[in-house]
């Protein structure tokens, strides 16, 4: 006997920070053909609006766009708002603040430190302030923070993420163990290395400091990995899209994985 998933996704309304591109705009992409309005926002316009053509090329309508800075709070207050405002409800929220300079501690100053807490921590803490009452008041919710490998296996010259990441799985199973009752779910991703532009400029900083192609480090992190490969953005996205559904009704205040294998600990 098949078992046919009904995701139950259909018409919910979700927020995907930094999904202009890369895996948040794979999320996007994924949620969307399930048939959710989808919000969409990044801090550059014109990759914001390529992506929105790219979701009407696919015959996806159900799609607003808000150009926001993370790190600014009233950018998030007017994107929830907008959201409202628009499809009159938010029903899933994906934080998907992307990546910051690749760089050892002794290269950081006070301000890069800043920086990283501001896009990193504050913006998950501030979107997730800003939807919990809505998704309180119907009773229903789900809300995946998307973090990193790094947040439970440091990596190095990616001290922003071995501290900060891992700050917000801590945060995750707080609102977690919160939340629960009023029927929100709160689960946090830790993607492996996947094959998107932020991943190729790490690979570059790593290839030029150690005078190799970019390709043979890219190659290396492979060979790390027991699937042997780098992932595509679309098999995170498979994920996040079925934590989001109403058939993830019993999973929350998780930490997974999706790394091809990369992560060695068994916790």
């Amino acid at each position: 006997m098949v078992l046919i998933l009904n995701l139950g996704i259909k018409d919910r309304v979700a927020i995907v920070t930094g999904s202009s591109q890369g895996i948040g705009k794979a999320i996007a992409f994924g949620l969307a053909k399930e048939g959710a309005k989808v919000v969409i926002c990044a801090r550059n316009k014109e990759k914001l609006l390529e992506t929105v053509r790219e979701f009407e090329n696919s015959n996806i309508t159900d799609i607003l766009e808000v150009q926001v800075d993370l790190k600014n709070k009233k950018d998030i207050q007017n994107l929830v708002n907008r959201t409202i405002q628009t499809f009159g409800n938010v029903d899933i929220l994906v934080n998907n603040s992307g990546g910051v300079p690749p760089q050892l501690f002794s290269e950081t100053t006070e301000k890069d430190w800043q920086d990283a807490i501001d896009l990193l921590l504050m913006s998950t803490l501030n979107c997730c302030h800003e939807v919990i009452p809505y998704m309180k008041r119907q009773k229903w919710g789900r809300i995946i923070n998307m973090t990193s490998f790094a947040a439970k296996q440091p990596e190095e010259r990616l001290i922003f993420s071995n501290a900060i990441r891992a700050g917000i799985l801590g945060l995750s199973k707080s609102l977690s163990n919160e939340l629960a009752e009023s029927g929100i779910l709160v689960n946090a991703v830790c993607p492996g290395w996947t094959l998107t532009k932020r991943v190729g400029e790490l690979a570059q900083s790593v290839a030029d400091n150690r005078g190799i192609s970019s390709q043979a480090v890219i190659e290396e992190w492979a060979r790390q990995i027991p699937v042997k490969r780098l992932a595509q953005p679309e098999e995170i996205a498979n994920l996040i899209v079925f934590l989001a559904s109403k058939q993830a009704s019993y999973i929350t205040g998780t930490v997974i994985q999706v790394d091809g294998g990369y992560i060695k600990s068994i916790l």
